[in-house]
């Protein structure tokens, strides 16, 4: 009886919690019965860059796993701690020979747990099958032809979930329930009642709302936090937690794009803003595997400079506490800044640019080295992807050599995206009364003002912490006088070579 449960075909589900579009579970499916497996890793759950709200959205995708793989009578078993120690537990009650699961291009911990359990399947003579799920390419030797490689995968139709799958018997073995923040001492969800549900019908209805109604705006209407929250498709959160693939959302869009074409040659009349929407969009998705290629091509970069001529550049070893929290908690004296940092910290999103500037803020304006900042997002973010976020960390921070410095203006970004203050009103109530003119900075408001406005500076919203036109000319010296010594721009045509985009490289998706 026992050798009769032996044969399962075992599925490691990471960050690919989906049953469609899935290589890894087709894969498995071909070969025999399958058992899907998720670990609970205090390793990954405890780090410096995991938040609750991550485990909240990861746990509402594997619900809805869970019910998918359960029509097809397929068990997810749940099983928390060290992934090798689990697997040889598992090993030693089933003596699985495959185990399969997608390419993960994580943080040093899952890259490192990765290795380990390489070590162990070669011990156990154990076949570990790993699949893409993005355009991410393992040991590449260099980025000439990258964007061809991620047109030729790209290309290939979403798979349909399988259709001969069907489950292990495994009932005898025993699992764990669905572990929450207070099983790992995490601090409760701040986003809870805020941010996007996880799983990937939620995913799946984003994308068709963005694709045929709110996105219309999409190429303008990103770049404001008053208009991005609905213009911008919001499946970020679904894609770093493959509820939804890149490929999915590719082809779904290009769908798009051809009914419109047939609509439009019909003699109906459609939206002539929604063709550069779609494109706006699927370059986005190039992008977002080209910046993970990033970190699968040089791991180090999530606490090291991209340029090692940077080294030194802001103190690597102590970031100024006051600073910090004053910038995490959303008490800088600059409302654009402020309230973006208050909305992030509340809902778990905020659209690119802001992100941008945000980072921009810690590393020119505060001149704090961006490892730390570079934490407090990773957390906050609920679509916290390594390889995007610490190559989008050192971009804004001046340390990849081969970016356009931006050193943003706080009050500029609120005069051109907020200019009426619907954003800044509400995430900083304390500015409800202050006039649209002092709005960008109201520590410029007579004293008399202030008081009408119920709004002291320096008693109801601080004063800046910083001088924007000393800090930015500082940061602007500083980085002029590094960039022009001949070492640092050898080094940038290194790094360049290795890591930059390739103009011209890629077709139009479709």
């Amino acid at each position: 009886m026992a050798q009769q449960q032996q044969h399962i075909e075992l599925v490691w589900f990471k960050k690919d919690l989906r049953v469609e579009d899935h290589a890894a579970l087709a894969a498995a499916a071909a070969r025999g019965p399958v058992l899907a497996l998720w670990i609970y890793e205090d390793a990954v759950i405890r780090a410096d860059d995991f938040d609750a709200r991550h485990l909240g959205f990861a746990n509402e995708c594997l619900a809805e796993l869970e019910d998918d793989l359960r029509h097809f009578g397929v068990r997810l078993l749940r099983r928390r701690g060290d992934a090798v120690a689990v697997f040889e537990e598992l090993w030693q009650q089933t003596h699985f020979s495959r185990l399969y699961s997608h390419q993960e291009t994580g943080n040093a911990i899952t890259y490192q747990r990765d290795l380990a359990v390489i070590a162990w399947t070669k011990a156990r003579n154990v076949e570990w099958q790993e699949f893409a799920q993005t355009g991410v390419v393992r040991r590449l030797k260099q980025r000439d032809g990258w964007s061809e490689r991620w047109l030729r995968r790209m290309e290939i139709s979403p798979r349909p979930a399988p259709a001969m799958l069907q489950g292990a018997a495994c009932n005898h073995l025993r699992g764990v329930g669905t572990c929450d923040a207070t099983d790992f001492s995490l601090s409760p969800d701040q986003s809870a009642a805020l941010r996007q549900r996880g799983g990937s019908r939620s995913g799946w209805a984003s994308l068709q709302r963005f694709l045929h109604e709110s996105g219309v705006g999409y190429t303008k209407e990103m770049s404001s936090p008053v208009t991005a929250w609905d213009a911008c498709s919001r499946v970020s959160a679904h894609l770093t937690w493959g509820a939804l693939s890149v490929r999915q959302c590719l082809h779904a869009s290009a769908d798009r794009r051809r009914d419109l074409l047939e609509a439009k040659a019909l003699g109906q009349r459609i939206d002539a803003r929604w063709m550069q929407s779609i494109k706006s969009f699927q370059s986005r998705l190039r992008w977002h595997c080209h910046f993970m290629q990033k970190l699968e091509d040089e791991p180090r970069i999530e606490w090291r400079n991209f340029s090692r001529s940077c080294d030194g550049l802001r103190d690597e070893q102590h970031c100024d506490p006051l600073l910090l929290a004053a910038w995490k908690e959303g008490r800088t004296g600059y409302p654009m800044i402020d309230a973006c940092m208050r909305a992030l910290n509340a809902t778990g999103w905020l659209n690119f640019r802001m992100r941008a500037m945000l980072m921009s803020f810690a590393s020119y304006h505060l001149w704090l080295h961006w490892r730390e900042p570079g934490l407090h997002l990773a957390r906050m973010f609920l679509d916290y992807e390594p390889g995007i976020h610490w190559s989008q960390c050192q971009m804004q921070s001046g340390t990849t050599a081969i970016n356009t410095l931006r050193v943003y203006s706080p009050t500029k970004q609120l005069e051109d995206q907020d200019p009426q203050g619907i954003f800044v009103r509400k995430w900083v109530p304390e500015l409800a009364k202050v006039p649209d003119c002092y709005l960008a900075e109201p520590w410029q408001m007579p004293i008399m003002e202030q008081h009408f406005c119920d709004c002291v500076i320096g008693r109801d919203y601080p004063a800046p912490i910083v001088d924007h036109a000393t800090a930015y000319r500082q940061a602007h010296d500083r980085m002029h006088r590094l960039r022009s010594q001949q070492s640092a721009q050898a080094e940038a045509r290194s790094i360049q070579q290795k890591h930059g985009s390739r103009k011209g490289a890629s077709k139009r998706w479709r």
